[in-house]
């Protein structure tokens, strides 16, 4: 009867903890796609959707796979609670990878931010693309060039003038000549304001993959427990 009740006690956790999992999928999607709106947002870095984008992926995987352990555990069925259990496994180590490329991505955001403003600033007055995305990042930011106004020395040949999108109140023609004038407008660069965004969602998804990641693999050790009482032909229900 104890082992009995202790079977019955795991199989009901079980069944609850996929609950846990089911909001866990819900979390990770809703943390993947404001991260990945942060960076898509973020025009001045192209082309980096890795880890938001396994995120959601990882988080409508694990929407499903809860629904798939909730039927294994309440109908005791070994092979849904032993898939379940190699599923969840496969997804706990997708998401330690993702932790582990997401930390390693922060130490890389500050020379792609460096080289980026390099390529834009030097743009400017080429593309469109290039100088909408810079005077948006300015106005929004408060701030100008990449590390600080004298980053747009060559935007005019008199190299004293700066883009409008620069100035505290913008009027047509207030960066001229204002370069350096903190009175006008704003001296210090987007790069370091911009990096430490980035960084911070970039670290919502590293731990929160491993906080779910921890709770997940309280998972598995109750599905493997529930079916080593299953094989043992314990009557749980």
């Amino acid at each position: 009867m104890a082992v009995e009740g202790g079977a019955k006690c795991v199989k009901y956790l079980l069944f609850f903890f996929n609950f846990i999992f089911w909001l866990c999928g819900l979390a990770l999607i809703v943390l993947g796609i404001l991260v990945q709106v942060a960076i898509h947002n973020t025009a001045i870095i192209k082309g980096y959707t890795g880890s938001p984008l396994v995120l959601i992926i990882v988080g409508v995987i694990i929407f499903f796979i809860a629904f798939f352990g909730c039927c294994g555990a309440w109908k005791e069925n070994q092979c849904m609670v032993t898939m379940f259990a190699v599923l969840l496994s496969l997804i706990v180590i997708t998401e330690i990878g993702t932790a582990i490329a997401g930390y390693i991505f922060r130490g890389k955001v500050s020379d792609l931010l460096n080289e980026r403003f390099k390529v834009m600033i030097a743009g400017y007055n080429k593309t469109e693309e290039d100088r909408a995305a810079l005077d948006s990042l300015q106005q929004e930011l408060k701030c100008c060039g990449g590390n600080s106004s004298s980053d747009w020395e060559n935007f005019s040949p008199t190299h004293k003038s700066v883009p409008d999108s620069c100035c505290k109140n913008v009027t047509k023609g207030c960066g001229t000549g204002a370069m350096g004038d903190a009175k006008v407008i704003y001296t210090d660069g987007c790069q370091p304001a911009l990096e430490k965004y980035i960084n911070q969602r970039i670290l919502w998804v590293a731990v929160g993959a491993l906080v779910i990641a921890f709770v997940q693999i309280t998972g598995i050790v109750l599905a493997c427990i529930l079916m080593r009482a299953i094989r043992s032909g314990y009557e749980v229900m």
